[in-house]
């Protein structure tokens, strides 16, 4: 399987969209607005575009990784810029073959060479902790509330960087979107069924979950 790895083309922003759409649609709730994310965030001043990939097999997307701008806070106030990403997606059909890895692995070689320390996100440890991830209690990093909560995941990048204080993840700003923008936008779309599955339940139970 002959995978490139490439920036993303406004070309491809539709095929993107719907690719996120099917991926994450029922996943985590009925329906999904991870194809909206995608639609806002490439116009907002925390995208990172340098590191928005796609990943292509014979001429068809097979999986995408967006980045924005995240900061941490320091107990002293200390303000350093960091990343995350999502959606990051692979479509289905073609996932568990190292689509994802490949875009991670990409993404993050090129985030060291930018001198960025860490990259945080929330997402399910079980598929990213295998890349290097830990949670965010083991580099005392927490969210802005001073939890830690499950899904809080962090890869430090910079050797040592973490251990020397405590600090708090702040996400951009994007990922607090208008739900019913989102619904508008969806509506562009073929209809889908939303219903129940199981994912969503453990989706709830790991938003509810805390380390101590």
């Amino acid at each position: 399987m002959e995978i490139t790895i490439r920036l993303e083309t406004q070309e491809d922003y539709r095929a993107v969209e719907e690719m996120t759409r099917d991926a994450f649609w029922n996943l985590y709730v009925p329906g999904c607005d991870e194809h909206y994310l995608c639609h806002i965030i490439r116009d907002h001043p925390d995208f990172v575009p340098e590191l928005d990939f796609v990943a292509e097999l014979d001429g068809v997307i097979v999986g995408s990784i967006m980045y924005t701008k995240a900061w941490l806070i320091g107990e002293d106030q200390e303000r350093v810029e960091i990343l995350a990403f999502g959606p990051l997606c692979v479509r289905p059909g073609y996932q568990r073959r190292g689509i994802g890895t490949a875009l991670i692995e990409k993404t993050r070689t090129l985030a060291r060479e930018m001198n960025i320390p860490a990259i945080v996100i929330y997402g399910d440890p079980h598929n990213y902790c295998k890349h290097g991830f830990k949670n965010g209690i083991d580099y005392r990093v927490s969210d802005m509330n001073g939890e830690h909560p499950a899904g809080l995941l962090v890869l430090e990048l910079e050797s040592g960087f973490f251990g020397r204080k405590n600090w708090k993840a702040l996400q951009s700003d994007v990922f607090m979107f208008d739900q019913s923008a989102a619904a508008g936008f969806d509506s562009t779309f073929p209809p889908k069924e939303k219903k129940y599955q199981y994912s969503q339940e453990l989706f709830s139970i790991a938003c509810r979950s805390f380390l101590r």
